[in-house]
């Protein structure tokens, strides 16, 4: 099993291959062709990464509209 992982780390997969990913599965669609290319190229690694980063993102995001739309006063 750690063979696996060692080797499911190694894997080089670009920065931009792995956020593309990581922005479809946020959407919930995905051909199953593209999953298993995803799944055989990403690093697990990254896809962590990019996840916490894209959920920060999304948060953040949410954030400032809620804060726009209340001081817009739009919301009383």
């Amino acid at each position: 099993m750690s063979g696996d992982l060692r080797e499911a780390s190694g894997r080089k997969a670009s920065p931009l291959q792995t956020m593309r990913a990581v922005a479809w599965s946020f959407f919930g669609i995905r051909r199953s062709a593209d999953y298993e290319r995803d799944v055989s190229q990403l690093n697990p690694v990254h896809v962590i990464i990019a996840g916490i980063i894209g959920a920060a993102i999304f948060v953040g995001a949410l954030v400032l509209l809620v804060q726009w739309v209340v001081g817009s006063g739009v919301a009383t």
